[in-house]
């Protein structure tokens, strides 16, 4: 033991530069991961998708005139001119700068990609259905309530996407080796309760609550992924 510490004294006297480039590398290596511009892409764009959405809708709810119930009323009457005329613009605004955060998003999941073949097939499924939900999610914001056929159009379409993305990104990432096991089980409890919902729809039985219940759980579970990625790609991490 002594002689170690002994050995450990001389090699600090004979080459402090070796010992303190180490401690720099190490303290830059801790403190990186707190500076947002080396978080993995979809970590950053992930956060926007969450704050832009959240704060442009509830802007838009705090300039809606009289009562605003959620089993009753969508989320879609907030970008409705007739029944928001203040705050529609704002919500309408807010779909479109989601939409736009979401493709950097998908994108970036590309640092979930391995060897093996039929993962990178899911992810990369995984990534274009979660890229052409993202336009459809801007076209409901060009589209308002007020333009009653394409509004449900692309509605219909993103509700759809967004299912399949839950599904298929799961599917890929349940077994992977950085991915946190329960977050995959959140999703598929979420994408079921999705289907149950479908089918309601078909059989028309539509209610507000569906809605609201697709956009606030899929919004937890990207920012369930953005804490994974974080945590598992971080600098610090690797």
């Amino acid at each position: 033991m002594v002689d170690s510490v002994v050995k450990l004294a001389l090699l600090y006297k004979e080459q402090p530069h070796i010992l303190s480039n180490q401690k720099s590398v190490s303290q830059r290596e801790g403190t990186m991961e707190k500076n947002p511009l080396k978080w993995p892409i979809s970590c950053i764009s992930g956060v926007l998708v969450i704050v832009l959405y959240c704060a442009f809708t509830f802007l838009s709810l705090a300039l809606y005139p009289g009562p605003f119930n959620i089993t009753v009323n969508y989320l879609s009457d907030l970008g409705s001119s007739v029944f928001n005329p203040s705050g529609a613009v704002f919500y309408n605004v807010g779909i479109i700068l989601t939409g736009l955060a979401l493709f950097p998003f998908f994108i970036g999941l590309n640092k979930w990609y391995t060897k093996e073949q039929w993962r990178k097939i899911l992810l990369l499924a995984t990534q274009l259905i979660g890229v052409v939900e993202a336009f459809s999610l801007i076209m409901i914001g060009v589209f308002p309530e007020t333009s009653v056929d394409a509004h449900i159009l692309w509605s219909d379409i993103q509700f759809i996407l967004n299912l399949l993305v839950l599904l298929v990104a799961d599917l890929a990432l349940i077994t992977h080796p950085k991915f946190i096991r329960p977050i995959g089980y959140y999703g598929f409890v979420v994408a079921a309760i999705q289907i149950l919902t479908l089918a309601l729809i078909f059989m028309g039985n539509s209610s507000s609550l569906v809605e609201w219940f697709t956009v606030f759980t899929t919004l937890a579970f990207v920012g369930l992924i953005v804490i994974n990625m974080f945590k598992g790609f971080s600098s610090k991490a690797r």
